[in-house]
């Protein structure tokens, strides 16, 4: 099986919500076990499907010590907040100290369509935020306050690869 590429700033699949999963399927499982292998190559800890181009809304990623897919998500509560460094497979090179909150409750499906539900805080509870952010079409610079967000995005159009809708085709992937 081989990697997937990962869009970067300036791609359109990046800012445009994604839509629901309809069928959890063949293709859909396929797509998981892609994702998987494109965030460990790259390496990182969340995938999110719009960043391979596939604009659904699922996605993959493993703390470390449990792989997880979460297909459908949504977050249900929060508490807390807390500030840490945060990079970004769609912004490579750049990371920046971001405030989320600190507990997250979250309710999706896995890759059988059973309903799960993830509690967690700290670390994990940013992946699931970050990879929520992906999916409602935000990307990491526009959590930075008003001033570091012109800058980034400056620093970032000056390196931008700016691409076509679905260049590659993966976006039919899931559209069949």
């Amino acid at each position: 099986m081989t990697t997937l590429p990962i869009r970067v700033f300036g791609d359109p699949v990046l800012s445009t919500p994604t839509r629901p999963v309809d069928d959890i399927d063949g293709r859909v499982a396929n797509l998981v076990e892609r994702m998987f292998e494109t965030m460990r190559a790259a390496p990182g800890v969340g995938l999110a499907a719009n960043q391979v181009g596939i604009s659904r809304r699922l996605f993959v990623y493993d703390p470390g010590d449990r792989p997880t897919v979460v297909i459908n998500p949504t977050i249900v509560a929060t508490d807390g907040m807390w500030e840490y460094e945060e990079g970004c497979l769609s912004v490579p090179g750049y990371s920046w100290s971001i405030l989320r909150p600190n507990e997250v409750h979250l309710r999706g499906y896995d890759l059988e369509g059973n309903e799960i539900e993830i509690e967690v805080d700290e670390f994990e509870g940013r992946i699931l935020q970050h990879e929520m952010d992906h999916l409602d079409g935000i990307l990491l610079v526009e959590r930075l306050d008003d001033r570091q967000r012109r800058e980034a995005k400056r620093m970032l159009r000056q390196g931008a690869v700016q691409l076509d809708r679905d260049p590659d085709g993966l976006g039919q992937l899931l559209d069949g």
